[in-house]
């Protein structure tokens, strides 16, 4: 069974920075797409960051230059740096994993930790 677990939401004030990290736990290929996603309430979830195993990332616009996504391969796990945060990205942050297993495909998603930023 594949579980991914975020952990390091809270409360900060705007200017203020928070480190997420999602843990995966079973079997996370080291090949997977991990990607965070946010939701705001009333909001459609939207993509914050990605990064392959090559380590290559791509961001959302409205966090790029603030945000940053790293992972360790080895320990399955990724990571998401939020610096200069502002009162607009307060939202559920997801975790999610996704690849192929042979010919099947998987995508599995944690159940969230809230990132509320005050003004």
């Amino acid at each position: 069974q594949v579980q991914l677990v975020e952990s390091g939401g809270g409360l900060v004030q705007a200017g203020g920075s928070l480190r997420l990290s999602c843990a995966a736990s079973g079997s996370i290929l080291s090949s997977s797409l991990r990607k965070w996603y946010r939701q705001a309430p009333g909001q459609q979830r939207e993509m914050v960051a990605s990064i392959t195993s090559g380590g290559s990332t791509n961001y959302g616009d409205s966090v790029k230059g603030r945000f940053t996504i790293s992972r360790d391969n080895a320990e399955n796990t990724v990571y998401l740096q939020m610096n200069n945060l502002k009162p607009e990205d307060t939202a559920v942050y997801y975790c999610n994993a996704a690849g192929w297993r042979g010919t099947n495909s998987y995508n599995y998603w944690g159940r969230g930790t809230q990132v509320t930023v005050s003004s």
